[in-house]
């Protein structure tokens, strides 16, 4: 695995929108929280209309973004990319990236969500990414996280314990590379080129949006294609407005459902569990190293990232 070179304050970010389309105001107010951290290169659909015939729920057309970003990754200035939001699309367009422009100037691409694609088509690529906020999400987020978004992109030293507060849902000392996902993409990305890899890792996993049944679908989807076989343990990050308004029974679900059936997935699967990560779609999200070796001490409730997202 290439970890990219620490960037430097001053240094050019590039700013793409690679899935879906973005509200200007979120932009500018997300853009501002860098403050003078970082140059910022805007791509050009990011801020253009969207063209004719576009989906409404496409930033551009699949030539366009997938053009755009490619045009981030071969630019020597451009030292490290971070999305402008998730949505949904970056799918559509992995078949039309080449990971050999990543490895031969690698640089660290940040996001999550519908982002999670292209982390793995990173980790495929054999380049280390970063699972952290979206340009559109900083202003919600705390100041803190801002600051852990811009010392991963230029620290080279491992972040170590994070100072969660993880409830254990089993015990033991379980070590892998930390493989942090959107639960729905992962489950989607299964049989692609760009499937997670889940194998020997410990997985991190969030949700938007998914009611509880959906979420048992995807984990159950992950178990019964072995692509949890092997895996070490999961720690649970946001699961961020999972509820049912109308669940089949007809009687409401208690507060907890979603908590519920993702301990009771995992379980089924053999994995320990600590839940309780600030990762996600929720108030809190930590960038986090993806891939990283990490250790979860589930006897202490404590997770250590030991390796930097840079060097």
């Amino acid at each position: 695995m290439i970890v990219p070179p620490r960037g430097v304050r001053g240094q050019t970010i590039g700013v793409v929108a690679p899935s879906g389309p973005v509200r200007l105001d979120r932009l500018r107010a997300g853009l501002e929280c860098l403050g003078d951290a970082f140059e910022l290169r805007i791509g050009s659909s990011v801020t253009a209309p969207r063209g004719s015939g576009t989906p409404s729920y496409l930033a551009a057309s699949d030539e366009v973004r997938a053009a755009e970003l490619t045009a981030m990754l071969a630019d020597p200035d451009i030292r490290a990319i971070i999305l402008a939001r998730g949505g949904y699309g970056l799918m559509r367009i992995l078949p039309r990236l080449d990971p050999a422009i990543l490895r031969a100037d690698p640089k660290p691409i940040v996001g999550f969500s519908d982002a999670t694609a292209l982390l793995g088509w990173a980790h495929a690529a054999g380049v280390r990414a970063i699972h952290g906020p979206l340009i559109v999400q900083l202003a919600d987020l705390p100041a803190g996280d801002v600051a852990q978004l811009i010392a991963l992109l230029t620290d080279p030293s491992a972040p170590g314990e994070r100072p969660w507060a993880l409830e254990a849902h089993g015990r033991g000392v379980h070590r892998g590379p930390l493989i942090s996902a959107n639960l729905s993409l992962a489950s989607l990305l299964v049989g692609t080129p760009w499937a997670l890899p889940f194998a020997g890792a410990i997985a991190l996993f969030e949700e938007v949006g998914e009611r509880p049944y959906e979420l048992d679908r995807y984990f159950t989807q992950l178990a019964l294609t072995g692509a949890l076989a092997t895996t070490r343990a999961a720690v649970i990050g946001a699961l961020t407005r999972c509820h049912d308004p109308q669940p089949p029974s007809g009687e409401p679900d208690p507060d907890d459902a979603a908590r519920a059936v993702v301990l009771e997935r995992l379980g089924a699967a053999g994995l320990p569990v600590a839940t309780g990560a600030p990762i996600g779609h929720g108030v809190r999200n930590e960038a986090v190293p993806f891939g990283a070796p990490c250790e979860l001490d589930l006897d202490r409730g404590v997770l250590a990232i030991l390796e930097a997202a840079v060097t």
